[in-house]
């Protein structure tokens, strides 16, 4: 069990140390793999460079999805659930080491893993960083090397056996689970649970938003996943002023009203939030873009209008006694 030999890749050799349990797990494209590593310098003493059980929190990777050290997949797949092995692996498959550390260090560090980076491949960013902000990440970015990294591999799932993250998910993953989301945020409406149905409507804002990313804007497929993303906002929107968080709504249905400002839902929503914080031009404003836009829902703009109305006088009434208190107060003294 501790003989030396190569995987059928150049540049390396792998040593088992503990033996694993049945079969070479079947892979596919989401699998994913969660695992204990450690990278060491391939010199007399060994040295440490990452430990992820000193950070507290295993590794995982997801099959097919570009992780920047490419070779981790590949020695990964050559193992078995519960297998320990040791892995030398040459310089030309450890280049990209320094800036995968780097960010696997900020996330346990609590920290923005993207936090400076610029929205480009891996090899463009290396020669963006002048530091990593870590002296022997910097030192391995200089002079790329030969590294050993000892894995323990704990599990591989299947891509229906766990809940896979938006960024994971292929472009028809996200498109089938953008309904599903928004039938979840509706059940959870009719229960009045309102922050949960928010992150349902989020997060299938958040699918569709990564689609559009590939598409030119205005142009048919950008607008077709608009048509998507235009509901779900607004639904977003209606939780978060059930959740009192009327900012909130400000910015989302603002941001919504630039590229659509026909949307008489938009400005309803918008105008409650202004009534909401006091806002009352602004909001006396958006309630009469609704009822020229839609007169359909004349009727509960005017039931709005009448209540802010009322509201600001009664505010005008208090605000009047606690300034005659101030004064008096003042008078007195």
């Amino acid at each position: 069990m501790e003989e030396t030999y190569l995987l059928n890749v150049e540049g390396v050799r792998k040593k088992i140390l503990h033996g694993g349990q049945g079969e070479l797990p079947k892979l596919q494209d989401g699998s994913k793999f969660t695992f204990h590593f450690q990278t060491l310098k391939d010199d007399f003493e060994r040295t440490v460079i990452d430990d992820s059980r000193e950070a507290g929190m295993p590794m995982e990777i997801i099959v097919g999805k570009m992780f920047k050290l490419e070779i981790w997949e590949t020695l990964l797949s050559s193992m078995r659930i519960g297998e320990v092995a040791e892995f030398w692996c040459d310089a030309i498959h450890t280049g990209m080491y320094a800036l995968v550390s780097r960010g696997m260090r900020r996330i346990a560090e609590g920290r923005d893993p993207l936090e400076g980076q610029k929205h480009r491949c891996g090899m463009g960013n290396m020669f963006d960083y002048h530091s990593t902000g870590y002296d022997d990440l910097d030192e391995l970015q200089r002079t790329p090397q030969p590294l050993i990294f000892i894995m323990e591999l704990f599990r591989v799932e299947d891509p229906s056996a766990y809940k896979r993250d938006t960024w994971a998910m292929s472009k028809e993953e996200k498109l089938a689970a953008v309904p599903v989301l928004h039938s979840e945020g509706n059940r959870l409406v009719l229960r009045r649970e309102f922050a949960q149905a928010a992150a349902k409507y989020q997060e299938a804002v958040i699918c569709l938003r990564n689609l559009q990313a590939r598409e030119k804007p205005w142009e048919d497929g950008w607008l077709k996943l608009e048509s998507l993303v235009t509901p779900l906002v607004l639904n977003y929107c209606q939780c978060q002023l059930e959740l009192g968080e009327y900012y909130e709504v400000l910015e989302h249905t603002t941001e919504l009203l630039q590229k659509h400002n026909d949307n008489a839902k938009a400005y309803f929503k918008r105008a409650k939030a202004h009534a909401a914080v006091w806002n009352e031009r602004e909001a006396r404003e958006d309630f009469q873009r609704v009822a020229h836009l839609d007169p359909s829902m004349a009727a509960a703009v005017k039931k709005e209008l009448k209540q802010l109305g009322e509201r600001m006088r009664k505010k005008h009434v208090e605000d009047r006694k606690r300034y005659q208190g101030l004064f008096q107060s003042s008078q007195g003294v």
